[in-house]
Protein backbone atom coordinates (compact mmCIF):
# COMPACT_ATOMS: atom_id res chain seq x y z
CA UNK A 1 0.00 0.00 0.00
CA UNK A 2 0.92 3.64 -0.61
CA UNK A 3 0.53 6.54 0.95
CA UNK A 4 1.28 9.90 -0.43
CA UNK A 5 2.62 13.43 1.84
CA UNK A 6 4.66 16.67 0.91
CA UNK A 7 6.90 16.10 4.04
CA UNK A 8 7.64 12.92 5.64
CA UNK A 9 9.45 13.63 8.75
CA UNK A 10 11.55 10.26 9.74
CA UNK A 11 12.78 10.51 13.78
CA UNK A 12 9.89 11.36 16.14
CA UNK A 13 12.66 13.09 18.70
CA UNK A 14 13.14 16.43 19.74
CA UNK A 15 14.18 17.98 15.80
CA UNK A 16 11.44 15.62 14.51
CA UNK A 17 8.34 16.91 17.22
CA UNK A 18 9.75 20.14 16.12
CA UNK A 19 9.46 20.15 12.80
CA UNK A 20 6.07 18.11 12.44
CA UNK A 21 4.59 21.45 14.54
CA UNK A 22 6.09 23.94 12.60
CA UNK A 23 5.58 22.49 8.91
CA UNK A 24 1.70 21.64 9.85
CA UNK A 25 1.41 25.21 10.47
CA UNK A 26 0.07 25.79 7.19
CA UNK A 27 -3.18 23.56 6.68
CA UNK A 28 -2.49 23.40 3.21
CA UNK A 29 0.84 21.29 3.55
CA UNK A 30 0.54 17.06 4.73
CA UNK A 31 3.03 16.01 7.39
CA UNK A 32 4.07 13.01 8.42
CA UNK A 33 5.74 11.83 11.43
CA UNK A 34 7.33 8.69 11.69
CA UNK A 35 8.51 7.09 14.58
CA UNK A 36 9.98 3.82 15.92
CA UNK A 37 9.19 4.13 19.53
CA UNK A 38 5.94 4.37 21.10
CA UNK A 39 4.02 7.27 22.26
CA UNK A 40 5.47 8.96 25.41
CA UNK A 41 2.49 6.76 27.67
CA UNK A 42 5.48 5.58 30.49
CA UNK A 43 4.65 8.01 33.30
CA UNK A 44 8.58 8.14 34.57
CA UNK A 45 8.58 10.21 31.10
CA UNK A 46 6.92 12.65 32.45
CA UNK A 47 8.13 12.90 36.29
CA UNK A 48 11.43 14.97 36.39
CA UNK A 49 13.59 12.64 38.63
CA UNK A 50 12.10 9.97 36.17
CA UNK A 51 15.65 10.39 34.14
CA UNK A 52 17.62 8.54 36.66
CA UNK A 53 15.32 5.21 35.47
CA UNK A 54 15.98 5.77 31.80
CA UNK A 55 19.48 5.67 30.70
CA UNK A 56 18.55 2.09 29.68
CA UNK A 57 15.69 -0.46 29.16
CA UNK A 58 12.82 -0.48 26.98
CA UNK A 59 12.89 3.49 25.89
CA UNK A 60 16.29 3.04 24.27
CA UNK A 61 17.83 1.47 21.08
CA UNK A 62 20.22 -0.88 23.72
CA UNK A 63 23.15 -0.11 21.94
CA UNK A 64 27.13 -0.27 23.22
CA UNK A 65 29.71 1.35 21.87
CA UNK A 66 32.56 -1.13 19.96
CA UNK A 67 35.27 -1.89 22.33
CA UNK A 68 37.01 1.96 23.36
CA UNK A 69 40.43 1.24 22.50
CA UNK A 70 41.72 4.11 24.19
CA UNK A 71 39.26 3.42 27.47
CA UNK A 72 40.80 0.21 28.40
CA UNK A 73 38.85 -1.28 25.26
CA UNK A 74 35.78 -1.42 27.36
CA UNK A 75 32.31 -1.29 25.88
CA UNK A 76 30.33 1.34 27.19
CA UNK A 77 26.50 1.31 26.78
CA UNK A 78 25.28 4.24 24.72
CA UNK A 79 22.06 5.29 25.24
CA UNK A 80 19.77 6.54 22.68
CA UNK A 81 16.40 6.76 22.95
CA UNK A 82 13.20 4.46 21.42
CA UNK A 83 10.25 6.81 22.26
CA UNK A 84 8.34 9.49 21.19
CA UNK A 85 9.98 12.97 22.04
CA UNK A 86 13.26 10.99 21.35
CA UNK A 87 16.29 11.97 23.78
CA UNK A 88 14.32 15.44 25.22
CA UNK A 89 11.60 12.36 27.11
CA UNK A 90 14.41 10.40 28.74
CA UNK A 91 17.09 12.79 29.39
CA UNK A 92 17.97 14.92 32.44
CA UNK A 93 16.43 18.07 31.27
CA UNK A 94 19.49 20.45 31.85
CA UNK A 95 18.85 23.29 29.71
CA UNK A 96 22.20 24.60 28.44
CA UNK A 97 22.33 26.51 24.98
CA UNK A 98 26.60 26.47 24.64
CA UNK A 99 29.20 29.56 24.03
CA UNK A 100 28.34 31.93 21.47
CA UNK A 101 31.61 31.13 20.31
CA UNK A 102 30.70 27.49 19.77
CA UNK A 103 28.31 28.68 16.89
CA UNK A 104 30.54 31.66 15.37
CA UNK A 105 33.14 28.80 15.27
CA UNK A 106 30.40 26.71 13.14
CA UNK A 107 30.25 29.61 10.48
CA UNK A 108 34.25 29.39 10.47
CA UNK A 109 34.25 25.90 9.97
CA UNK A 110 31.84 26.56 6.72
CA UNK A 111 28.75 26.59 8.19
CA UNK A 112 27.38 30.21 6.49
CA UNK A 113 24.86 32.13 8.55
CA UNK A 114 24.81 30.41 11.67
CA UNK A 115 26.89 32.40 13.59
CA UNK A 116 25.40 33.17 17.14
CA UNK A 117 23.78 36.47 16.31
CA UNK A 118 22.10 34.55 13.26
CA UNK A 119 20.84 31.63 15.64
CA UNK A 120 20.15 33.16 18.96
CA UNK A 121 16.49 34.23 17.73
CA UNK A 122 15.84 30.34 17.14
CA UNK A 123 16.61 29.50 20.62
CA UNK A 124 14.41 32.41 22.06
CA UNK A 125 11.50 31.47 19.89
CA UNK A 126 11.63 28.02 21.32
CA UNK A 127 12.34 29.48 24.76
CA UNK A 128 9.18 29.08 27.12
CA UNK A 129 11.58 30.49 30.52
CA UNK A 130 9.49 30.93 33.36
CA UNK A 131 12.05 32.98 35.39
CA UNK A 132 14.08 34.90 33.43
CA UNK A 133 13.76 37.38 29.87
CA UNK A 134 15.30 39.96 28.03
CA UNK A 135 17.22 40.11 25.40
CA UNK A 136 18.78 36.24 26.05
CA UNK A 137 15.80 34.66 26.74
CA UNK A 138 12.63 33.64 25.47
CA UNK A 139 9.08 33.40 27.53
CA UNK A 140 6.24 32.44 24.55
CA UNK A 141 7.64 29.36 23.22
CA UNK A 142 6.54 25.59 23.44
CA UNK A 143 9.45 24.87 25.30
CA UNK A 144 9.07 25.55 29.29
CA UNK A 145 11.96 25.97 30.68
CA UNK A 146 11.99 26.38 34.85
CA UNK A 147 13.86 26.41 37.61
CA UNK A 148 14.02 23.61 40.19
CA UNK A 149 11.50 24.36 42.60
CA UNK A 150 13.32 22.74 45.73
CA UNK A 151 16.63 22.05 45.14
CA UNK A 152 17.98 19.07 47.32
CA UNK A 153 20.38 20.28 50.05
CA UNK A 154 23.61 18.47 48.92
CA UNK A 155 23.10 20.39 46.13
CA UNK A 156 23.04 23.42 47.66
CA UNK A 157 25.58 22.71 49.49
CA UNK A 158 27.60 21.60 46.15
CA UNK A 159 27.32 25.35 44.81
CA UNK A 160 28.52 26.65 47.89
CA UNK A 161 31.38 24.36 47.57
CA UNK A 162 32.14 25.43 44.54
CA UNK A 163 32.35 28.78 45.37
CA UNK A 164 34.68 27.53 48.42
CA UNK A 165 36.85 26.20 45.78
CA UNK A 166 36.82 29.79 43.55
CA UNK A 167 34.21 29.19 40.97
CA UNK A 168 31.95 32.21 41.43
CA UNK A 169 28.04 31.59 41.66
CA UNK A 170 26.24 32.19 38.29
CA UNK A 171 22.45 31.88 38.61
CA UNK A 172 22.10 31.78 34.45
CA UNK A 173 24.65 29.50 32.71
CA UNK A 174 22.56 30.97 29.33
CA UNK A 175 22.77 34.88 30.37
CA UNK A 176 26.08 37.15 30.24
CA UNK A 177 28.26 34.71 31.08
CA UNK A 178 29.13 30.80 30.79
CA UNK A 179 31.40 30.32 33.42
CA UNK A 180 30.27 30.07 37.07
CA UNK A 181 28.81 26.88 39.35
CA UNK A 182 24.80 27.11 40.20
CA UNK A 183 21.90 25.20 40.09
CA UNK A 184 20.73 24.51 36.53
CA UNK A 185 17.63 25.03 35.04
CA UNK A 186 15.11 22.37 33.33
CA UNK A 187 12.80 22.13 30.68
CA UNK A 188 9.78 21.46 32.57
CA UNK A 189 6.50 23.27 33.00
CA UNK A 190 4.35 23.18 35.90
CA UNK A 191 6.89 20.35 37.71
CA UNK A 192 6.03 17.87 34.51
CA UNK A 193 8.51 17.25 32.05
CA UNK A 194 8.37 19.49 28.50
CA UNK A 195 10.03 17.22 25.73
CA UNK A 196 9.56 18.70 22.52
CA UNK A 197 6.41 15.61 22.28
CA UNK A 198 4.75 17.38 24.78
CA UNK A 199 5.85 21.11 24.22
CA UNK A 200 5.75 21.01 20.41
CA UNK A 201 3.89 17.79 19.30
CA UNK A 202 0.87 17.19 21.64
CA UNK A 203 -1.05 20.31 21.29
CA UNK A 204 -1.49 20.37 17.35
CA UNK A 205 -1.76 16.14 17.19
CA UNK A 206 -5.46 17.33 16.22
CA UNK A 207 -4.59 18.83 13.09
CA UNK A 208 -6.27 16.87 9.69
CA UNK A 209 -2.68 17.61 7.76
CA UNK A 210 -0.52 16.06 10.14
CA UNK A 211 -0.38 12.33 10.32
CA UNK A 212 2.05 10.20 13.17
CA UNK A 213 2.86 7.21 12.50
CA UNK A 214 4.59 5.12 15.94
CA UNK A 215 6.12 1.80 16.16
CA UNK A 216 7.42 2.19 12.76
CA UNK A 217 10.64 0.75 11.64
CA UNK A 218 11.98 2.66 8.68
CA UNK A 219 13.94 0.20 5.94
CA UNK A 220 15.27 2.73 3.86
CA UNK A 221 15.22 6.32 1.95
CA UNK A 222 13.45 5.73 -1.61
CA UNK A 223 15.24 7.24 -4.38
CA UNK A 224 14.86 8.09 -8.34
CA UNK A 225 17.68 8.89 -9.27
CA UNK A 226 18.94 11.43 -7.11
CA UNK A 227 15.99 12.43 -5.82
CA UNK A 228 14.64 11.26 -2.99
CA UNK A 229 10.39 10.12 -2.82
CA UNK A 230 9.54 8.68 -0.26
CA UNK A 231 10.70 5.92 2.07
CA UNK A 232 9.80 1.95 2.91
CA UNK A 233 8.68 1.27 6.31
CA UNK A 234 6.84 -1.92 8.64
CA UNK A 235 4.49 -1.37 10.70
CA UNK A 236 2.05 -3.96 12.47
CA UNK A 237 3.90 -6.35 10.28
CA UNK A 238 2.72 -4.31 6.77
CA UNK A 239 5.24 -3.01 4.86
CA UNK A 240 4.28 0.74 3.65
CA UNK A 241 5.75 2.44 1.24
CA UNK A 242 4.96 6.22 1.74
CA UNK A 243 6.02 9.05 -1.04
CA UNK A 244 6.84 12.99 0.11
CA UNK A 245 6.09 14.97 -2.99
CA UNK A 246 8.20 17.77 -1.70
CA UNK A 247 10.99 16.27 0.34
CA UNK A 248 12.13 13.76 3.27
CA UNK A 249 13.75 15.23 6.03
CA UNK A 250 15.99 12.89 8.37
CA UNK A 251 15.74 13.51 12.22
CA UNK A 252 16.56 10.44 13.63
CA UNK A 253 19.69 11.61 15.55
CA UNK A 254 23.23 11.63 15.25
CA UNK A 255 23.56 7.78 15.13
CA UNK A 256 19.82 6.59 13.83
CA UNK A 257 20.24 9.34 10.45
CA UNK A 258 23.24 7.94 9.45
CA UNK A 259 22.41 4.92 10.08
CA UNK A 260 19.56 5.39 7.63
CA UNK A 261 21.36 7.18 4.84
CA UNK A 262 23.88 4.39 4.59
CA UNK A 263 20.78 1.30 4.89
CA UNK A 264 19.57 3.34 2.00
CA UNK A 265 22.80 3.38 -0.46
CA UNK A 266 24.51 7.34 0.55
CA UNK A 267 27.32 7.15 2.43
CA UNK A 268 31.23 6.16 1.26
CA UNK A 269 31.02 3.74 -1.40
CA UNK A 270 33.76 1.49 -0.05
CA UNK A 271 32.09 0.95 2.68
CA UNK A 272 29.08 -0.19 1.39
CA UNK A 273 29.67 -1.88 -0.61
CA UNK A 274 31.79 -3.93 1.84
CA UNK A 275 28.33 -4.87 3.79
CA UNK A 276 26.79 -5.56 0.16
CA UNK A 277 24.32 -2.50 -0.32
CA UNK A 278 24.22 -0.64 -3.41
CA UNK A 279 25.88 2.63 -3.97
CA UNK A 280 22.84 5.15 -4.39
CA UNK A 281 25.14 8.65 -4.08
CA UNK A 282 28.73 8.10 -2.76
CA UNK A 283 29.10 10.73 0.20
CA UNK A 284 32.01 10.32 2.04
CA UNK A 285 31.00 11.90 5.46
CA UNK A 286 28.20 10.01 6.26
CA UNK A 287 28.43 8.60 9.93
CA UNK A 288 32.28 9.96 10.14
CA UNK A 289 33.36 12.66 12.73
CA UNK A 290 31.53 11.19 15.40
CA UNK A 291 31.94 13.62 18.61
CA UNK A 292 30.49 13.03 22.29
CA UNK A 293 31.23 14.23 25.52
CA UNK A 294 33.15 11.97 27.42
CA UNK A 295 32.13 12.17 31.14
CA UNK A 296 33.81 11.24 34.08
CA UNK A 297 32.30 10.69 37.64
CA UNK A 298 33.35 10.62 40.94
CA UNK A 299 31.36 9.42 43.91
CA UNK A 300 30.48 9.95 47.32
CA UNK A 301 29.37 8.36 50.51
CA UNK A 302 27.64 10.93 52.27
CA UNK A 303 27.19 10.29 56.50
CA UNK A 304 23.57 10.78 56.80
CA UNK A 305 20.33 10.47 54.38
CA UNK A 306 20.04 13.95 52.65
CA UNK A 307 20.53 13.21 48.73
CA UNK A 308 17.62 11.13 46.62
CA UNK A 309 18.86 8.23 47.14
CA UNK A 310 16.44 8.17 50.32
CA UNK A 311 13.82 7.66 48.32
CA UNK A 312 15.09 4.28 47.12
CA UNK A 313 13.51 3.31 50.34
CA UNK A 314 10.44 1.53 49.24
CA UNK A 315 8.18 3.69 52.08
CA UNK A 316 10.44 7.04 51.18
CA UNK A 317 9.31 6.22 47.74
CA UNK A 318 5.89 6.24 48.38
CA UNK A 319 5.52 9.26 50.40
CA UNK A 320 7.30 11.27 47.60
CA UNK A 321 4.82 9.48 45.16
CA UNK A 322 2.14 10.96 47.37
CA UNK A 323 3.39 14.59 47.85
CA UNK A 324 3.63 15.27 43.97
CA UNK A 325 0.44 13.26 43.27
CA UNK A 326 -1.06 15.64 45.73
CA UNK A 327 0.94 18.63 45.84
CA UNK A 328 3.23 18.55 42.90
CA UNK A 329 6.07 19.06 45.02
CA UNK A 330 8.88 17.30 46.44
CA UNK A 331 11.79 15.28 45.46
CA UNK A 332 9.78 13.65 42.23
CA UNK A 333 10.25 17.35 40.84
CA UNK A 334 13.92 16.83 40.91
CA UNK A 335 15.95 16.07 37.67
CA UNK A 336 18.43 14.51 40.11
CA UNK A 337 21.12 16.39 37.77
CA UNK A 338 20.30 19.90 40.11
CA UNK A 339 23.27 21.35 40.21
CA UNK A 340 26.41 22.43 37.64
CA UNK A 341 29.22 24.35 36.89
CA UNK A 342 31.27 25.23 33.55
CA UNK A 343 35.17 25.80 34.37
CA UNK A 344 38.35 26.06 33.01
CA UNK A 345 40.86 22.49 33.18
CA UNK A 346 43.94 24.84 31.02
CA UNK A 347 43.70 28.03 32.87
CA UNK A 348 45.34 29.45 29.15
CA UNK A 349 41.46 29.42 28.09
CA UNK A 350 39.84 32.26 27.28
CA UNK A 351 36.13 30.21 27.67
CA UNK A 352 35.31 27.16 29.77
CA UNK A 353 36.48 24.46 28.50
CA UNK A 354 34.46 22.07 31.28
CA UNK A 355 31.11 21.23 32.54
CA UNK A 356 30.59 19.73 35.89
CA UNK A 357 26.81 17.85 36.68
CA UNK A 358 26.50 17.54 40.09
CA UNK A 359 23.75 14.97 40.77
CA UNK A 360 21.88 14.72 44.38
CA UNK A 361 22.49 10.58 44.37
CA UNK A 362 24.82 7.90 43.28
CA UNK A 363 24.59 4.96 40.43
CA UNK A 364 21.60 7.31 39.27
CA UNK A 365 22.65 6.26 35.37
CA UNK A 366 23.45 3.29 34.27
CA UNK A 367 27.28 1.78 34.33
CA UNK A 368 27.91 4.53 36.75
CA UNK A 369 29.20 3.01 40.50
CA UNK A 370 27.11 3.52 43.30
CA UNK A 371 27.84 3.37 47.30
CA UNK A 372 26.97 0.44 49.34
CA UNK A 373 23.74 -0.89 49.48
CA UNK A 374 22.02 0.77 52.33
CA UNK A 375 23.93 4.08 52.20
CA UNK A 376 23.39 7.87 50.29
CA UNK A 377 25.77 8.86 48.44
CA UNK A 378 26.24 12.06 45.88
CA UNK A 379 27.90 12.22 42.29
CA UNK A 380 30.00 14.89 40.49
CA UNK A 381 30.70 14.45 36.98
CA UNK A 382 32.67 16.46 34.64
CA UNK A 383 33.54 16.66 30.65
CA UNK A 384 36.17 18.24 28.11
CA UNK A 385 33.51 20.40 26.62
CA UNK A 386 35.49 20.64 23.32
CA UNK A 387 37.16 16.91 22.44
CA UNK A 388 39.08 16.77 19.78
CA UNK A 389 38.81 12.97 19.63
CA UNK A 390 36.49 11.95 16.48
CA UNK A 391 34.50 8.56 15.85
CA UNK A 392 32.19 6.70 13.03
CA UNK A 393 29.15 4.88 13.12
CA UNK A 394 28.79 2.28 10.54
CA UNK A 395 26.35 -0.66 9.24
CA UNK A 396 26.97 -4.59 10.58
CA UNK A 397 25.37 -5.46 7.89
CA UNK A 398 23.06 -4.98 5.29
CA UNK A 399 19.98 -6.05 7.30
CA UNK A 400 18.50 -2.61 8.82
CA UNK A 401 17.47 -4.44 12.49
CA UNK A 402 21.02 -5.10 12.77
CA UNK A 403 21.96 -2.06 15.54
CA UNK A 404 24.81 -0.18 13.60
CA UNK A 405 28.25 -0.21 15.20
CA UNK A 406 28.96 3.27 17.18
CA UNK A 407 32.32 4.22 17.98
CA UNK A 408 33.06 7.36 19.37
CA UNK A 409 36.78 6.58 19.61
CA UNK A 410 36.81 8.39 22.82
CA UNK A 411 40.48 9.53 24.62
CA UNK A 412 41.97 8.94 20.93
CA UNK A 413 43.56 12.30 21.46
CA UNK A 414 45.74 13.00 24.31
CA UNK A 415 44.66 16.72 24.68
CA UNK A 416 41.30 15.03 25.89
CA UNK A 417 42.98 13.20 28.32
CA UNK A 418 44.35 15.60 29.90
CA UNK A 419 41.55 18.15 30.14
CA UNK A 420 39.55 15.23 31.61
CA UNK A 421 41.58 14.96 34.38
CA UNK A 422 42.02 18.12 35.39
CA UNK A 423 38.22 17.48 35.46
CA UNK A 424 38.93 14.65 38.05
CA UNK A 425 40.73 16.67 40.02
CA UNK A 426 39.20 20.02 40.31
CA UNK A 427 35.63 17.66 41.06
CA UNK A 428 38.00 16.37 44.05
CA UNK A 429 38.58 19.74 45.29
CA UNK A 430 35.57 20.66 45.27
CA UNK A 431 34.14 17.98 47.23
CA UNK A 432 36.94 18.42 49.59
CA UNK A 433 35.42 21.97 50.59
CA UNK A 434 33.86 22.82 53.45
CA UNK A 435 30.44 22.69 52.63
CA UNK A 436 30.25 19.49 51.18
CA UNK A 437 32.99 18.01 53.42
CA UNK A 438 30.55 18.30 56.49
CA UNK A 439 28.34 15.95 54.37
CA UNK A 440 31.03 13.56 52.86
CA UNK A 441 32.06 10.28 54.81
CA UNK A 442 33.98 9.01 52.09
CA UNK A 443 35.05 8.76 48.42
CA UNK A 444 34.53 5.76 47.00
CA UNK A 445 35.72 6.51 43.68
CA UNK A 446 38.36 7.65 42.81
CA UNK A 447 39.17 6.29 46.17
CA UNK A 448 42.85 7.14 48.42
CA UNK A 449 44.44 5.33 46.43
CA UNK A 450 44.47 7.38 43.57
CA UNK A 451 47.12 9.92 43.35
CA UNK A 452 49.20 10.08 40.59
CA UNK A 453 48.85 11.74 37.24
CA UNK A 454 49.20 8.14 35.63
CA UNK A 455 46.70 6.95 38.31
CA UNK A 456 44.08 9.84 37.36
CA UNK A 457 44.30 8.87 34.09
CA UNK A 458 43.53 5.30 34.43
CA UNK A 459 40.75 6.25 36.27
CA UNK A 460 39.60 8.57 33.87
CA UNK A 461 40.04 5.25 30.94
CA UNK A 462 38.46 2.94 33.14
CA UNK A 463 35.10 5.30 34.58
CA UNK A 464 34.72 7.24 31.77
CA UNK A 465 31.45 7.26 29.49
CA UNK A 466 28.94 8.72 27.10
CA UNK A 467 27.29 11.90 27.82
CA UNK A 468 24.33 11.02 25.38
CA UNK A 469 25.70 14.01 23.48
CA UNK A 470 26.81 12.39 20.37
CA UNK A 471 26.77 15.04 16.95
CA UNK A 472 28.45 15.48 13.93
CA UNK A 473 28.15 12.64 12.10
CA UNK A 474 26.63 14.56 8.92
CA UNK A 475 28.21 17.32 9.39
CA UNK A 476 26.99 20.51 7.67
CA UNK A 477 29.79 22.46 5.59
CA UNK A 478 30.99 22.42 2.42
CA UNK A 479 34.46 20.59 2.66
CA UNK A 480 34.96 17.48 1.27
CA UNK A 481 33.28 15.57 4.55
CA UNK A 482 30.08 17.89 4.53
CA UNK A 483 26.98 15.57 4.23
CA UNK A 484 24.62 18.77 4.14
CA UNK A 485 24.84 22.76 3.16
CA UNK A 486 24.17 25.18 5.22
CA UNK A 487 20.55 24.88 4.40
CA UNK A 488 20.78 21.36 5.57
CA UNK A 489 20.16 19.73 2.09
CA UNK A 490 22.61 16.87 1.03
CA UNK A 491 25.08 17.77 -1.11
CA UNK A 492 24.24 15.71 -4.33
CA UNK A 493 20.90 15.07 -3.52
CA UNK A 494 17.78 16.36 -4.26
CA UNK A 495 14.23 16.08 -2.33
CA UNK A 496 16.02 15.25 0.90
CA UNK A 497 17.33 17.20 4.37
CA UNK A 498 18.64 16.14 7.86
CA UNK A 499 17.74 18.46 10.12
CA UNK A 500 18.74 16.89 13.73
CA UNK A 501 22.52 17.07 15.96
CA UNK A 502 24.19 14.95 13.24
CA UNK A 503 24.48 18.18 10.86
CA UNK A 504 26.54 20.36 13.74
CA UNK A 505 30.04 20.83 12.43
CA UNK A 506 31.26 20.38 15.79
CA UNK A 507 30.37 19.69 19.20
CA UNK A 508 28.91 22.92 21.46
CA UNK A 509 30.36 23.49 24.61
CA UNK A 510 27.14 22.31 26.50
CA UNK A 511 24.27 19.96 27.28
CA UNK A 512 22.74 19.42 23.69
CA UNK A 513 19.12 18.92 23.00
CA UNK A 514 18.67 23.53 23.23
CA UNK A 515 21.09 23.16 20.41
CA UNK A 516 19.15 20.47 18.69
CA UNK A 517 15.78 22.21 18.67
CA UNK A 518 17.12 25.39 17.87
CA UNK A 519 18.29 23.61 14.36
CA UNK A 520 15.16 22.41 13.70
CA UNK A 521 13.09 25.62 14.56
CA UNK A 522 15.76 27.32 11.79
CA UNK A 523 15.04 24.19 9.52
CA UNK A 524 11.36 24.83 9.24
CA UNK A 525 12.13 28.22 8.14
CA UNK A 526 14.42 27.27 5.49
CA UNK A 527 11.55 24.65 4.31
CA UNK A 528 8.90 26.95 4.31
CA UNK A 529 10.88 29.26 2.79
CA UNK A 530 10.82 32.20 5.53
CA UNK A 531 14.75 32.53 5.82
Amino acid sequence: MAEAFDYIIVGGGSAGCVLAARLSEDPTTRVCLIEAGDRDKNPLIHMPVGFAKMTTGPLTWGLETVPQKHAMNRVIPYAQAKVLGGGSSINAEVYTRGHPTDYDRWEQEGAAGWSFAQVQKYFLRAEGNTSYSGPLHGTEGPLGVSNIPEPNVMTKAFARSCQEYGIPYNPDFNGERQEGAGIYQITTRNNRRCSAAVGYLKPVLGRQNLTLVTGAFVLRIVFEGKRAVGIEYVVDGRTVLARADAEVIVTAGAIGSPKLLLQSGVGPADHLQSVGIDVVHDLGGVGQNLSDHFGVDIVAEIKNRDSLDKYNDFRWMVWAGLQYALFNSGPVTSNVVEGGAFWFGDKKETRPDLQFHFLAGAGAEAGVPSVPKGTSGVTLNSYVLRPKSRGSVTLRSSNPRDLPLVDPNFLSDPDDLRIAVEGVKISCEIMRQPSLQKYVKTLHFPDASVKTQSELEDYARRFGRTSYHPTCTCKMGVDPMAVVDPKLRIHGLEGIRICDSSVMPSLVGSNTNAATIMIAERASDFIRGNH
